[in-house]
């Protein structure tokens, strides 16, 4: 006969939504539950990259006399199964059953480093699960909660954003286009942002998200290109721009590691760029085509290595002096024309 893992406890209302909460063994729980991490390759699941040393630090800390925590927080997402079934008494008393062999049916909205390590740990916990979420309303759930934590990455929330928005190009211009240069096959940053989950090309990105779409969206407040165009035309304007960069810079492009054109102030610098180029374009298409041509004629002489004049430079005042030296770069030759005439 199957086996029925029983938890007494009560029903309530935590503001609008119905929850159970009740005690339980921190190893039951690891047991019962999973954290539903982004794959960033098929776009499923909502939380953050695992931290060993978070869970590690909390697995101390909670073993240690005297210690304490507020209850994790899960979610009972709908199944068509029996695999759970609550049970009501008439004084807000319940009882959560969960057949052991449905493995893990509850989804762990804000315990995920609480529990990471706890897989041998004998201590009762005390824990509120939310009844019958879908995967939708967990993440937004999840957002409220965490949009403020300490050390969870900016790019996942937006990704978040992103996901829940009804309209996001109307709504986030910035972040629609920059979603858009990590998910086109044809751009050079294609699966090459970092979005705060897990990814099997990893191993390959060149910038976050969040670095991403706060470059584009100082390239819209420098052009007002929404202006005249919609956030589709201009993310592919972006999207040229990088593919001439990608081009020009074919060096610097292949050794994200040993320069600087996809770190933070790089993305910035070249965005700002992108923004002179546009402008100077005054109606002329901004294809591939155009970019590649404008960008051959000065960046290559500037030192983007790691190592080089560049190095150490972060942070809004650090960017203007990147923007303000490409510049110079810009002007020189012309200069030079000027004083031979």
């Amino acid at each position: 006969m199957p086996q029925t893992i029983r938890i007494a406890g009560q029903v309530g209302a935590s503001a609008n939504r119905k929850v159970f909460i009740g005690f339980a063994a921190a190893n039951l729980l690891y047991n019962l539950s999973f954290a539903d991490v982004l794959d960033e390759d098929t776009r499923r699941g909502y939380q953050r990259r695992f931290n060993p040393k978070h869970s590690l630090d909390f697995r101390m800390y909670i073993q240690q006399e005297n210690s304490s925590t507020i209850p994790l927080t899960f979610n009972l997402r709908p199944r068509s199964d029996d695999a759970w079934r609550i049970f009501e008494g008439s004084d807000s008393t319940a009882v959560l059953e969960i057949q052991e062999e449905a493995g893990k049916v509850l989804t762990q909205v804000d315990c995920q480093h609480r529990l990471g390590y706890l897989n041998d740990v004998n201590i009762d916990l005390p824990f509120m699960c939310f009844i019958g979420l879908t995967e939708r309303e967990e993440m937004e759930v999840f957002n409220v909660i965490n949009s403020k934590a300490k050390g969870l990455s900016t790019s996942l929330l937006d990704f978040h954003d992103a996901t829940l928005a009804t309209d996001l190009a109307s709504e986030r211009p910035e972040l629609f286009i920059a979603l858009h240069l990590n998910n086109n096959s044809e751009s050079p940053w294609y699966r090459q942002l970092d979005l705060g989950g897990t990814s099997t090309s990893g191993l390959m990105r060149r910038a976050s998200l969040r670095t991403m779409q706060k470059a584009i969206k100082r390239f819209l407040n420098q052009t007002r290109v929404l202006r005249i165009h919609s956030p589709e035309a201009v993310a592919q304007v972006v999207l040229n721009f990088w593919s001439g960069v990608a081009v020009v810079l074919r060096e610097a492009w292949d050794s994200p590691r040993r320069y600087l054109i996809n770190k933070g102030v790089g993305v910035y610098a070249l965005m700002t760029i992108a923004g002179d180029l546009y402008l100077e374009a005054a109606g002329q298409a901004c294809d591939k085509r155009y970019f590649v041509t404008k960008l051959a004629e000065f960046i290559n002489d500037v030192d983007w290595s790691s190592q080089g004049p560049l190095k150490g430079f972060g942070g809004e005042g650090g960017v203007t002096s990147v923007v303000s030296h490409i510049r110079e770069k810009r002007r020189r030759p012309q200069l030079r024309v000027v004083s031979n005439g």
